[in-house]
């Protein structure tokens, strides 16, 4: 296909996605999908998990097209071996997608967090694929033990081998580019960045959440916001450390809300938050805690507690309250270190609001931090290192600089996401590289030609041998799916072996 004919023609996009909740890799996942459906192509949603009462408006609402396939299947054995059953997972949506004849139906692949079906789509599909790294799944993992550490040792290959089988890769951010060349020495492609985008409209509040906030809060008193999942690395206990050392903590207008992802599917996320209330009673900020889809389910809210606590937790909240939050808060409490991009920062400099992040990671190409006397015109916040007491000196800078109005965040925020975060402008860069990849001839792998017919024989074999809804598929696909980790595996050996003789 010549360049021009790739620029013009309408494509069949298919979007591979292990969990469609509402992280930021989620959020990143329906806004390029709705780009490039506004664009004129035809766009699908796979993925092993989606809750539709715990996803994102879109979806809900239909506009984006969805199919789960595997949602059955455990995610986890004893609470371990997470990494075994995401792979499984995904492996055997893609089984599903070839078994009912719809892998050939697309004509490119984007896919994101897990690249293990790489290989697999390179096989069975004519297909162009597309991977999308948020950051390397390596260096997500924790190695607390050696135990753990061996474990990991071959998903750790496995992973920069099934990336190789990409036709493109892109990622999103530098600092994820400068993580990338590190973490995957063999992988020589230069990849290019597509920054997640902010959508810069506007979403209606709903009624509900709207009394919800104000049975909270009075509508005098000013709150602090911290959002981000339930998850120790994101390291909220900054948030709720900062805040006690500052002077907000005494004034009786003033409270904090930490707002996060929680499933309570996920130990961690059960763990944490009961970590973080213990902590807040060790620093005497008295609290409440709100499940929120429990509060939409009964439209119940007991809020005698709530307004009196100078710490509320709330999990999985709807787009619809963050939107009010984000609008209504002073400052972002933005905790996470080494974060690869992070979109929540973005969020808040389009309600015009500035940003207390980390000074590592991606709110280092994000957040303009503020230098007194030298850029007020284009500062959208501080950037600090992750020490409570410089927190809370940031807070009261914070405080001294909303007295003194000598900065307009509402529209330095609003000028840079219009600028380098636009939805447009991530549409723009994943066009250009689908061109890009689409136009160029498809890589060719010397183990392919061997598997290829291997595999097609025993997904073939399998498929005759299935039996309705009784056991003999999953026993086939985890023979299936065992012979391929095995086969990708020694084949990567042989590569590394060979490279360096």
């Amino acid at each position: 296909m010549n360049r021009a004919s790739a620029t013009n023609k309408k494509l069949k996009i298919a979007f591979i996605h292990p969990d469609l909740g509402i992280g930021g890799a989620e959020r990143l996942v329906v806004d390029a999908a709705i780009g490039l459906q506004e664009q004129g192509h035809e766009v699908v949603i796979y993925t092993s998990h989606c809750d539709r009462s715990h996803c994102f408006e879109e979806i809900k609402s239909g506009l984006l097209k969805v199919k789960v396939y595997g949602d059955e299947l455990p995610t986890n054995f004893l609470n371990k071996f997470y990494i075994v059953f995401a792979n499984l997972r995904q492996l055997y949506l893609i089984l599903q997608l070839y078994l009912k004849r719809k892998v050939n139906q697309h004509d490119l692949y984007i896919t994101d967090q897990l690249s293990t079906c790489m290989p697999f789509l390179h096989m069975v599909s004519r297909a162009r694929l597309m991977f999308y790294c948020h950051f390397p799944d390596q260096l997500l993992a924790q190695r607390t033990n050696l135990a753990k550490k061996l474990y990991r040792v071959p998903f750790d290959l496995f992973e920069q081998f099934t990336m190789s089988a990409a036709d493109c890769v892109v990622v999103n951010s530098n600092f994820t580019k400068s993580i990338y060349h590190k973490t995957f020495p063999f992988l020589r492609e230069e990849p290019d960045i597509i920054y997640p985008c902010v959508d810069l409209s506007f979403q209606p509040v709903e009624s509900i959440d709207q009394e919800f906030l104000a049975g909270l809060l009075p509508s005098h008193q000013r709150f602090y916001l911290s959002i981000n999942r339930y998850e120790r690395k994101k390291n909220i206990l900054l948030a709720l450390e900062s805040y006690a050392l500052s002077s907000e903590s005494d004034d009786i207008n003033s409270k904090l809300i930490i707002s996060g992802g929680y499933d309570q599917r996920v130990a961690e996320n059960v763990d944490h938050l009961q970590e973080l209330q213990k902590a807040a009673d060790r620093l005497k900020l008295s609290h409440t805690t709100i499940f929120y889809p429990e509060f939409r389910r009964s439209n119940d809210l007991n809020n005698s507690q709530a307004l009196t606590s100078k710490v509320i937790f709330l999990t999985s909240i709807s787009s619809s309250l963050k939107e009010l939050l984000l609008s209504k808060m002073e400052l972002l409490l933005y905790t996470p270190s080494f974060e690869h991009f992070g979109i929540v920062p973005l969020e808040a400099m389009k309600h015009g609001k500035p940003v207390l992040a980390v000074n590592t990671g991606g709110p280092l190409e994000t957040v303009e931090h503020l230098i007194t006397g030298v850029n007020e015109n284009e500062a959208t916040g501080w950037l600090e290192s992750p020490n409570p007491k410089s927190w809370a000196k940031a807070i009261e800078e914070f405080k001294l600089v909303t007295r003194s109005r000598n900065v307009n965040f509402k529209r330095n925020g609003l000028k840079r996401v219009e600028k380098y975060y636009s939805r447009d402008a991530m549409t723009q860069s994943f066009e250009r590289n689908i061109d890009k990849t689409i136009s160029k001839e498809r890589t060719t792998y010397f183990w392919k030609t061997f598997f290829v017919g291997l595999l097609n024989f025993a997904l073939h074999l399998a498929f005759e041998f299935t039996l309705g809804d009784q056991i003999w598929p999953y026993i086939g696909m985890l023979v299936i799916m065992g012979g391929y980790f095995r086969s990708i595996f020694v084949i990567f050996w042989l590569v590394q072996t060979l490279s360096k003789i």
